[in-house]
């Protein structure tokens, strides 16, 4: 199943580094929605990489992080 995890941070600088972890480790930039204003990164993944991707955002610290399956499933 496809899964929508999202974290929100106290800052764009945080975010914004989870983000380029996440493109560095070769996640694709289509699955990955940074709202800078907002302070907040969205990652659509399948279940196998939720993890990975949980432990990329939790290492920036996130003020929280969820996820729950992708809309269109």
């Amino acid at each position: 199943m496809t899964q929508t995890v999202t974290a929100a941070y106290d800052s764009e600088l945080k975010a914004r580094n989870a983000f380029d972890e996440l493109v560095s480790d070769g996640f694709p930039r289509e699955s990955l929605f940074l709202d800078e204003q907002a302070r907040e990164l969205k990652v659509i993944i399948g279940d196998s990489a939720q993890r990975e991707v949980e432990e990329v955002l939790n290492r920036h610290e996130p003020a929280k992080l969820w996820s729950r399956p992708y809309p269109n499933e």
